[in-house]
């Protein structure tokens, strides 16, 4: 994964040190659709939706300027749904360069014309979710076909050096054994990989929450060797996070959740919420409201899903593991 250049570095660490001060948050996931193309077996969301409902671009704009997150992850529902998907992120976009956009999607609507004019568009980096490193992928997402169109537009975009490809492997009992071979095939397509954790939150369902002796024992086996394979040129997650997902599956939670005060959602229909999953609303300048309703008082310790894990540490830690694996000191421009 290619770094952030010198000036978006020093943006980002100056103003996620304002907001980290501020009590703003860090990161903000706009949910820009309910609509989605998959019914996986693990998400609450899926099928199609109403989308009449959806925030236009323009209205993005008011929300960057209020909430003013260093990073934006562009999510849904699935995000590619939306035509005007490029006009959302280039309302997104800040004058200063700011925030680190990343898009979170299946991929299943995307083309290398898409990619490209994304990538243009402002999209720093590109978040593709892959359960399994094989056709499998395709039933645990309810979407025939997927893995054969990832297998052809993933490395196909990947060749044209952007280095912005990040697979994103969501860590359950189907697939535990295979999270380094999962590893292999994002090398294998030349993009890197970053893992996260199944909550049972979402959906109620245990089934796919880690509970017996030997799915933790697999677990342990395969983040071991994960662990010294761990590069941010192809395995992102720092070995603090791995050991901390690994706690998450062994002890069933992860408490001293800050959702609403380091991150938070704004749905497609412009509410505020503290993560997915917890669905009290507030109004676009009730964050400060929000932290002291809800963060302040959240006893939620149900998951460790990527945008909690990639936080949930002291800033000086933070910054130190972003400043070494993703911030650089150089100027060169990716792509060609």
């Amino acid at each position: 994964m290619r770094k952030v250049p010198l000036g978006q570095s020093l943006r980002i660490i100056r103003q996620g040190s304002l907001n980290w001060r501020a009590e703003r948050p860090i990161v903000v996931s706009f949910e820009v659709t309910d609509s989605c193309t998959c019914f996986c077996k693990h998400c609450d969301h899926g099928g199609l939706r109403d989308m009449s409902r959806d925030m236009k671009p323009a209205d993005y704009n008011r929300y960057m300027q209020e909430l003013r997150p260093v990073v934006v992850q562009v999510s849904g529902g699935e995000p590619l749904m939306r035509e005007d998907l490029a006009d959302v992120v280039r309302a997104i976009r800040q004058p200063n360069g700011l925030p680190f956009i990343i898009l979170v999607s299946n991929w299943s609507h995307m083309t290398l014309e898409r990619y490209v004019g994304l990538c243009q568009a402002g999209v720093d980096q590109f978040s593709v979710s892959l359960d399994f490193p094989d056709e499998r992928h395709d039933d645990f997402r309810g979407h025939a076909g997927l893995y054969d169109h990832l297998s052809e537009v993933v490395p196909a975009a990947a060749k044209l050096g952007y280095d912005n490809i990040c697979l994103n492997n969501c860590i359950t009992s189907e697939n535990v054994e295979h999270i380094n071979a999962a590893a292999d095939k994002a090398k294998e397509w030349g993009v890197n990989i970053n893992y996260s954790a199944y909550t049972p939150r979402r959906t109620g369902c245990r089934d796919y929450f880690l509970t017996t002796p030997e799915q933790l024992e697999t677990l342990r086996g395969e983040f071991a060797r994960l662990k010294t394979r761990i590069d941010s040129r192809w395995v992102t997650n720092s070995v603090t996070t791995i050991d901390a997902t690994q706690r998450y599956f062994e002890t069933g939670g992860a408490p001293d959740c800050k959702a609403g005060l380091r991150w938070l959602v704004v749905t497609c229909d412009g509410k505020l919420q503290p993560c997915s999953m917890q669905f009290k609303r507030y109004d676009l300048h009730d964050q400060a409201k929000m932290v002291k309703e809800f963060t302040s008082h959240n006893a939620c310790d149900e998951c460790y899903v990527a945008i909690r894990s990639s936080l949930d540490k002291p800033f000086p830690q933070l910054l130190a593991e972003n400043v070494s694996g993703f911030f650089s000191f150089s100027n060169t421009a990716p792509g060609k």
